[in-house]
């Protein structure tokens, strides 16, 4: 049997370096851990055959459904199409969103087969409603396949995959845009500068971040795309929030270099396609500066959630999206912080409506689409705790704002229903998930997240050790310590259906210390937000006079200019879905 040619595609003219192929000829190695080490070092990237027979091997071992096209059904769908040339350019199927097929350095006709390979595909998979990342895919894979039947193959297989827990490519408007919903939450935690210039400089950012794959598949040059597909095949999906991750961040060192550090005024923001199109061509230049081993250092180096995690948060905006009844691709479906926050009805004696979309910007993307809704304020329903929980129970999550008499302005994002303190009984014990996080807004704006996200060495494989004394979840009875900082942190609970909490529920970790997982608590005399060596915040029963210190949980400074203050006003805000106030 003749030796197959993996570069029949290809036109080496235009592969520099790569048209030179050296270092190792082959590959034994069948060990997970030690093949992805090897991708991650580029083992086989400047081989292009072996490189070809890395990717069919990796794609062969890829657990699919029982009845996935194969070569052969190409072959007699679209004929035995070897040294033949298409007649004509087949359209590309709408389900690709208008993305164009990218040219990777393949022949000038390379490209109308990757029309008909994309063709037979939509003919093959009927379920597939959205999908912009196909062209880019199947051009990759054409350069590394002996014919287009073999690619044909490769991609049926990545799109039947049904290894539980796995993904590979988005084929839903759902899956796409939960995804553009989790890089926008991913982004906002591991490049606070970058996301920061984005808010600072776009008027929509959900706008701008529903470019990240297209960024990673279709913009990068072909040294860079190749590269991340080395290590794609063997890690799956999250690489691309890695790589995507790494490139805002260049992104961002790029423009603070070029001195672009000034941030407008809300009325000289630019618009979102124009920022859009910044982030395109200088990542469609990028090899002038970063090589691609420079790329995947960068992307390797943000310390991610887990598979997991991210799951998790992808099912949650998942969620998030069919209760707000979208499902398929709808115009003017994005809203921009700016609609969800208008001026002219937007009022709170705490914060001004720009500082109430500085704060919009920090929280979850699923949220991002809400309109702010009063649900308590102390002005309007007094200084009782009662009333607090009674206006605010039944909402999640909550925005706590307050203002102090010596004008400092802070507050917490509250991830979870304050009635959720009840299922303590009397004790007071903490409950929450990382999602939430601390601020202040005045003297000087800063949040402050969960600490296990900016150290995750805090969780490690050795788990937290579990008293059997109860007492220990007990708070101090009266006439002891009323130091709160060292609550009980709530228990899962016994329920089997309940073992799938939401993201970042403190139980998906291996916490060295309880008190790195103390969100909120509550009861009769008092509310807390973070414990641990300290409160961040610790409101009395009158709603009168509070405390804010460091704590373990957010690893942050005290909240206002004096450790004790007295509380000036104090408002609860919930999030209101403004999609379906429009229906």
């Amino acid at each position: 049997m003749a030796e197959e040619d993996y570069g029949c595609f290809v036109d080496w003219t235009q592969m520099g370096d790569l048209a030179n192929s050296s270092g190792p000829s082959k590959l034994d190695v069948k060990d997970p851990v030690e093949l992805k080490k090897l991708a991650r070092q580029g083992h086989w990237a400047k081989n292009h055959k072996l490189r070809a027979q890395v990717y069919q091997q990796l794609i062969k071992a890829i657990p699919c459904r029982t009845v996935t096209p194969d070569a052969e059904v190409y072959r007699d769908l679209m004929g035995d199409s070897t040294g033949k040339k298409a007649s004509s350019v087949i359209p590309l199927p709408d389900f690709v969103d208008g993305s164009a097929v990218p040219h990777y350095c393949l022949k000038a006709d390379a490209v109308t087969t990757v029309h008909r390979v994309i063709s037979c595909l939509a003919g093959q998979f009927p379920d597939i409603s959205h999908c912009p990342a196909l062209p880019a895919i199947t051009a990759l894979l054409l350069h590394f396949s002996a014919d287009e039947a073999q690619c044909f193959e490769n991609i049926s297989r990545l799109l039947a995959c049904n290894e539980p827990g796995r993904r590979l490519v988005d084929q839903t408007f759902l899956a796409y845009e939960s995804s553009c919903m989790t890089f926008g939450d991913l982004a906002n935690k591991y490049c606070p500068a970058a996301h920061k210039l984005i808010v600072a400089t776009a008027q929509d950012v959900v706008e701008v971040y529903s470019g990240w794959q297209r960024w990673v598949l279709g913009d990068l040059p072909f040294s860079h795309v190749a590269r991340v597909l080395d290590v794609f095949l063997v890690e799956g999906y999250k690489v691309l929030y890695r790589v995507a991750l790494a490139l805002l961040k260049f992104y961002r060192k790029q423009k603070a270099g070029a001195g672009a550090g000034a941030q407008p005024s809300e009325g000289q923001k630019q618009d979102s396609a124009e920022v859009k199109a910044e982030i395109q061509a200088f990542v469609k230049a990028i090899g002038s500066s970063i090589t691609p081993d420079k790329l995947l250092e960068k992307a390797f180096s943000i310390r991610l959630f887990s598979r997991k995690e991210i799951t998790l948060l992808q099912l949650a905006n998942e969620k998030s999206l069919q209760q707000k009844g979208i499902t398929v691709k709808q115009k003017s479906l994005r809203r921009n912080v700016q609609l969800a926050l208008n001026p002219d009805t937007f009022s709170s004696e705490v914060v001004s409506a720009k500082e109430m979309r500085d704060i919009w910007s920090w929280i979850p993307e699923r949220f991002a689409l809400c309109e702010p809704q009063l649900l308590f304020t102390t002005s309007t329903h007094g200084c009782s705790l009662n009333r607090f929980y009674a206006h605010v129970e039944g909402y999640e999550p909550t925005l706590l704002l307050i203002r102090t008499c010596e004008a400092d302005v802070c507050g917490a994002f509250l991830s979870t229903d304050w009635e959720e303190r009840k299922r303590g009984g009397n004790k007071l014990s903490f409950f929450g998930t990382g999602e939430c996080f601390v601020f202040r807004l005045k003297p000087e704006m800063e949040r402050y997240e969960w600490v296990v996200i900016r150290h995750p060495e805090l969780a490690s494989s050795i788990k937290a050790q579990s008293s059997e004394d109860p007492a220990e979840d007990e708070a101090p009875a009266d006439g002891q310590s009323s130091d709160y900082n060292s609550l009980p942190v709530e228990r899962p609970a016994a329920d089997p259906s309940n073992r799938l909490s939401p993201f970042l529920s403190a139980r998906h970790f291996h916490l060295n210390s309880r008190n790195t997982s103390m969100f909120m608590a509550g009861n009769i005399d008092s509310i807390i937000v973070g414990g641990g060596e300290g409160n961040a915040l610790y409101i009395d029963g009158e709603l009168n006079h509070g405390r804010t210190a460091r704590c373990t949980t957010f690893d942050n400074p005290p909240l206002c200019s004096t450790e004790s203050f007295q509380v000036a006003l104090l408002e609860v805000w919930g999030f209101q879905d403004a999609m379906a106030s429009d229906r």
